[in-house]
């Protein structure tokens, strides 16, 4: 399970035990999810240079004390998602090279009474906690100084120390899942100057009074602060923001998968007490169920004017307010993607005055319809360098556009643009035009050096004179088939161009011509992806000299016709043999001997209908008609019998008619004659007897010979009619009339 960089995955192999024979070869041993329970000294003991132990996800209970004592090199140490009631410290006692340890997941409800982790010197990085997680002592991070991140899982945490954590000196990130407010408070007294990043999960900020024992964070050093799955109502929001205005060092705010619970009528004012440090803020999916009737957000305006970046995502936005707009006069980006912005609330949102600052813009994924009044919109934005609409639906667009002085990228990609015209401004140095079912590209861009033209229509490359200044270009994923070198040496400044996806015909010249292009650094072509041409040309790392490509790579037409003729020649050939040893036949009984199969194998006696089946040739309907029948149904006692003219039911399979009249007969009569081995219905009814003849070993079949039939007669096919000649007697037609009274 190792690889050449000593590698070893044993994930999921359903493992009870750490395997043996661990060698010091070893760099990353991988046993997650397997059913580990115990961990044993002498486990692990030779794998002095492993850098990395995965054994999350297994079952395990306990460990003994020295089964890590060997691992001193090891740096990143797994054991989440198991079953430890507890925690030892005699455990990590020599690991002093470890920097992540992961530990959530498990069953202990504390950390002991002293500090696991007092050895982990080079520690950077702790994930502890689960759902049983209940108390946090003092003394139980002693040894650690600085953290890169510290995640604490603490959903129940109903104990914590005081001091807990203030032995640890820095901490750059902090995650704590936590229900508490009096607990996360306690946690954040101790955390005030220590950490950078404060992300805090799954709290529910209902009523002021919780938020007011959160007081105490206006005095944290904290430099970014993020809430995830947090619930907020119109009565804590505004208890919130004056506590983040206060913070000294707060640059950025974030809330992600949030619930408000309320329309922004919060009860106590805002206070204008503008953050003079908080630059960006960022809001992802933040769910208010009645965002309807959200207000206007008048009540913050004054908080706003400092923010540089802002980012409000999935959040069902559908309107910026003018007035919220204007006073954001340092924003420089605005991320308002996937929300509910139409062409008429655009409008209004960046109305004359409003982000008289930003610089760059994404819209992608709203419901913008009307590209000339989006661009119209927008062209009093003097600063706006790059724009993203992409994933709106513009459909068809104008010739006449009006944009932004200054704009130099623009995202239409996913837009249905069935067509470019000169709506697309001449300014642009790059453009992304992708996934718009576009047949043609001549637009002219003078300053355009990049060009993304991936999953169109497109059958030839653009024309270089409308774009000389281009650098950069990818017509992945559209109809290209080949491409000349006057098209390649046309573009004078091209480094790279990415053709590949596309429906080239490789050849061995086609590869000489794209390593002698002139120019051009870099030439992606692939049949798919399989080929990278730089300069030199290398294909999977070779030179093009000592490429060699098969027959298919360069003549594929010709082994695709080859290929067809060859499947031709083979059918016509099964065609012909199967014709001749009657393969047909031989399939339609399987089958209809498989339906026979499944009935059951003798009808009830109240289902028998007729005392025979008689199975005859066409040709001999006048002696069997008109004499036998006749003879044996005129009979005293008269016997019944069944006759396909006479007996089959009407629109029923002719298969399904002779199994059904086999079946209801206490006999099956055959009129044998050279004839009869002729006809293929007569061989369907001789097979479905014989095999009732055999499965349910009785004598069924009475066989009749009309005339005599001369063995080269009876064809291969009739196998079974010869063995049944040779098994059971047989009555002969006699010719002379004194001997037919016998035969009667």
């Amino acid at each position: 399970s190792c690889d050449a960089t000593q590698l070893c995955n044993c994930s999921s192999m359903g493992l009870d035990f750490i395997p043996p024979g661990l060698t010091a070869k070893i760099t990353v041993l991988n046993l997650a999810h397997n059913r580990i329970k115990h961990i044993r000294s002498q486990d692990l003991q030779q794998a002095v240079n492993l850098r990395a132990l995965l054994l999350q996800s297994n079952k395990i209970s306990s460990i003994d004390m020295d089964s890590f004592h060997s691992l001193g090199k090891l740096e990143l140490l797994d054991l989440s998602n198991n079953s430890l009631a507890r925690l030892s410290p005699v455990w990590f006692g020599h690991l002093v090279s470890l920097q992540q340890l992961h530990l959530q997941g498990n069953s202990y409800r504390d950390l002991g009474k002293s500090s696991p982790f007092s050895s982990l010197r080079n520690l950077s990085f702790l994930h502890l906690g689960n759902p049983w997680f209940s108390r946090i002592r003092q003394g139980n991070f002693e040894g650690i100084a600085v953290l890169d991140k510290l995640w604490i899982d603490g959903s129940n945490l109903s104990q914590y120390e005081p001091g807990s954590l203030k032995s640890i000196e820095k901490i750059n990130h902090v995650i704590i899942n936590i229900r508490s407010v009096n607990v996360f408070s306690a946690i954040v007294r101790d955390l005030l100057h220590s950490v950078t990043w404060l992300e805090v999960r799954e709290i529910a900020f209902s009523i002021p009074a919780e938020v007011q024992l959160l007081r105490v964070m206006s005095s944290s050093f904290a430099k970014q602060i993020s809430f995830k799955q947090t619930l907020l109502t119109d009565g804590t929001v505004p208890e919130i923001v004056s506590i983040l205005e206060e913070m000294p060092k707060l640059v950025e705010v974030e809330m992600t998968d949030c619930r408000l619970l309320g329309t922004g009528r919060w009860g106590i004012q805002i206070q204008a007490n503008q953050s003079q440090t908080v630059r960006v803020l960022t809001i992802e999916k933040l769910s208010i169920e009645e965002f309807y009737l959200f207000t206007d957000l008048h009540g913050v305006e004054g908080l706003l004017s400092l923010l540089t970046k802002v980012t409000v995502v999935n959040t069902k936005v559908f309107l910026v307010p003018c007035s919220l707009s204007k006073h954001l006069q340092s924003l420089e980006y605005l991320d308002l993607s996937a929300n509910l912005l139409g062409d008429q609330s655009l409008e209004h949102s960046a109305c004359q005055g409003g982000w008289p600052s930003l610089q760059t813009l994404n819209l992608s994924q709203n419901s913008l319809s009307d590209l000339k009044m989006t661009g119209k919109s927008l062209s009093h934005l003097r600063n706006l360098t790059l724009l993203d609409i992409s994933q709106n639906n513009f459909g068809e667009i104008p010739d006449v556009c009006e944009w932004p002085k200054n704009l130099k990228y623009l995202n239409l990609s996913s837009t249905q643009i069935p067509k470019l015209t000169t709506c697309i401004p001449p300014t642009l140095e790059v453009l992304d035009v992708s996934a718009n079912n576009l047949r043609e590209f001549g637009l002219q861009l003078p300053f355009l050096k990049e060009l993304y033209l991936a999953k169109n229509q497109l059958k030839t490359l653009p024309g270089a004179a409308p774009i000389p200044n281009l650098v950069a270009m990818s017509v992945r994923r559209n109809k290209l088939n080949s491409f000349s070198r006057e098209e390649l040496e046309s573009f004078k400044k091209m480094e790279l161009l990415d053709a590949s996806d596309n429906n080239f015909i490789c050849s061995c010249e086609f590869l000489s011509f794209i390593h002698h292009q002139a120019g051009i650094a870099q030439v992606l072509v692939g049949w798919p992806d399989k080929y990278v041409c730089d300069s030199p040309l290398a294909v999977r790392g070779a030179q093009v000299g000592a490429v060699h490509l098969s027959l298919m790579e360069c003549h594929r037409s010709l082994v695709v016709l080859l290929i067809c003729a060859l499947v031709f020649l083979v059918v016509l050939i099964l065609v012909v043999v199967g014709y001749k040893y009657h393969a047909v036949w031989y399939l339609r009984m399987t089958w209809a001997w498989l339906q026979a199969k499944r009935k059951p194998k003798r009808a009830p006696p109240k289902d028998i209908c007729y005392d025979a089946f008689v199975s005859y040739s066409e040709n001999d309907s006048d002696w069997v008609e008109n004499v036998m029948v006749r003879e044996l149904e005129q009979a005293c006692p008269p016997f019944r019998l069944c006759l396909h003219k006479r007996d089959f039911v009407p629109g029923k399979w002719i298969v399904d008619n002779i199994i059904d009249s086999i079946e209801k007969s206490h006999k099956t009569l055959f009129v044998l004659s050279e004839h009869f081995v002729q006809s293929e219905w007569c061989k369907y009814e001789l097979d479905f007897s014989h095999f009732r003849l055999f499965d349910e070993n009785n004598d069924a079949a009475i066989l009749v010979l009309l005339e005599p039939i001369q063995s080269k007669a009876i064809p291969k096919r009739f196998c079974k009619l010869r063995k049944i000649m040779n098994t059971k007697t047989y009555l002969e037609w006699p010719l002379e009339e004194q001997q037919q009274a016998m035969f009667w």
